[in-house]
Formats: structure tokens, sequence, C-alpha cells
């Protein structure tokens, strides 16, 4: 036997499920009850790793501040999830759109299709890296079910090698990952329901630790008042609207005071919202959001500290 199979029989996400031996002659309503149990256990073993989560999140927030990324690698399923992550940053935090990259092997093709071989070789990981100039401001956060995957090792050791913080993602127990990475993130979900298929409860367990990666960074960054995204970028007659409505929304002010503020922050909904809680002019709002690292909250907070 192989080193490769024998790796494999030790995978839980390689292991059959008990609880699903007999999905292929229950009815559609049962086989759907049999899948839904499963899922249920998903958010309960991503709550087990919080505490490694929020490691990997003071490392991307730090990232930020140092202008450098954040970085998902992965082939497959993972590699999917890591590009539709990056890719939904810009709209939903109106960042730029090489602050968060997914980076997947096989790419393009593999996005929409399998592509045979593309996760085994370790050296096309590491020219991946190369290939987006890693360094020591980004964070890279290597995901991959079975925590084996050589490309994403790779990646992982290019990373480390020109000093990016490194983080894994994986659903199986001692993953390989785990030795070039400095933050391990190991959601135990068990075997899946269809043996093998890890785009079922391991790419949801991945989904939940990537939305909770980027979200709580971009709202560690200030990307986010209350729970409003207040960075979004007034392109269009619609955005423009909206921005305006968030004003009014957080401010209390009416619409055409909201229009006024809007257009003299230089349209923009952060400055707008310090200037108006704040009782302060624009430039006097810049100001304050510099000193408060782009948080809202805390740009009030030192306008109305400097008034006393």
């Amino acid at each position: 036997m192989s080193e490769i199979f024998d790796e494999l029989l030790e995978l839980t996400t390689e292991s059959r499920n008990l609880r699903s031996m007999n999905i292929d002659r229950v009815s559609i309503e049962e086989i759907l009850k049999i899948i839904n149990e499963e899922d249920k256990l998903v958010p309960l073993a991503v709550e087990k790793e919080i505490p490694n989560i929020a490691k990997a999140v003071r490392f991307v927030i730090d990232s930020f501040k140092k202008n450098g990324r954040l970085i998902y690698v992965g082939t497959g399923t993972s590699g999917r999830l890591g590009v539709l992550d990056a890719a939904e940053c810009p709209p939903t935090f109106g960042v730029s759109s090489d602050m968060v990259v997914g980076i997947i092997a096989g790419f393009p093709e593999a996005l929409w299709k399998a592509v045979e071989g593309a996760e085994d070789s370790t050296e096309d990981g590491m020219r991946a890296m190369e290939k987006i100039s890693v360094n020591e401001r980004d964070t890279v956060v290597g995901i991959s079910a079975s925590g084996r995957t050589p490309f994403v090792i790779g990646a992982l050791i290019k990373a480390k090698e020109r000093g990016a913080r490194t983080v894994g993602i994986s659903t199986n127990k001692n993953p390989k990952i785990a030795n070039y990475v400095e933050v391990m993130i190991t959601p135990l979900v068990g075997p899946e329901v269809i043996t093998g298929s890890t785009r079922m409860k391991s790419g949801t367990a991945q989904k939940l630790v990537l939305n909770m990666i980027s979200t709580a960074s971009m709202i560690g960054i200030g990307k986010v008042y209350q729970n409003l995204m207040i960075d979004l970028k007034p392109l269009n007659n619609k955005l423009i609207e909206r921005a305006k409505r968030i004003i009014m929304e957080l401010t209390g002010v009416n619409y055409e005071k909201a229009s006024e503020i809007f257009l003299k922050s230089g349209m923009n909904v952060k400055i707008s919202l310090v200037m108006a809680l704040g009782n302060v002019e624009a430039e006097e709002a810049k100001k304050f959001l510099e000193l408060s690292e782009g948080h809202v909250f805390k740009a009030v907070e030192i306008s109305k500290t400097q008034k006393k």
C-alpha cells in the first residue's frame, strides 16, 4: 500500500458515517433530515475553535494596518471557498480587490471544474506565493479539509520563508499543515454524509470560519459602525442614496441634512458620520478618524473630548 493510501485511512473525513449508511434506501424527506442533522454539528465544531480563529483575526488586522494582505490558499472546494470569500470583500467592505486574495490550484479552470492533479505539487504552491510576491506584511491562510494537500503545504512553506504570518484550516485531527503554520484551526465535523465528500460538512465549516476571519478583521479596522457597512463606495445613484440612508439612520438627521453633510464630506460615509455625531467640520472629522485608526465610534469620542 502507498503512503497516501495509509494517510487517507487515518482521515475522519474519509471514514464512513454510521448515521447515513442507509441513505440510498430512504425517502427524499429522510435523506434531507439526515443531511440536516449532520449539518447541525458544524457550528458546534467551529465554536470550539473560536480561540484559534481569534488569533488568526489578530494576525489579519495587523497585516491590514501594515498595508498587507489576507491571502487564502486552497485546492478544490477549499480553494473555491477562499476565492469566494476574497471576491465578496470589495463590494461588502469597500476595500481594494488586492487586499483579500484567493489562490486556487489549477486557476482559472479549477473555479468551475475539477483539475486533476492540481493539488499534488508542493512546488506549484511555492511558485504561487512567489508570483504574488508574498511578504512579511501578509497573512496566509492555508485551507485543506484533509490537512495534507501538497499545494497548500508548499504555499505555507514559501509564505513562512518570506516572513508572512501563517494560519491553517483543516477538518481532520493532527493535520500535516499544522507543522507549517503559527495558528491551526481544526473544526472536527466528523465523517461526511457521503464518504469523502468534503464539499459538505467540511466545506460548510470552512465557509463559516472564513466568514468569521474576514468579517471580524474588517470590523477590526473600522469598516463597520454598530452593525452597518459604512465604507461603501458611492459609485452610482443607488449607492449614493444608500449612503444617505445610512447617515440618516445612524445620526437621526433628515434627508436634506444628510445630503448636505454627505456632499461636504466629499461623499464619504465615515467622515459624514463623524461630522454629524461629533458636530464637527469635514477636516476635523478626517483628523479624528486618523487618530482613531478609522473607527467611527472612537473618532466621535475623541471629538467630544476635544470640546471639553
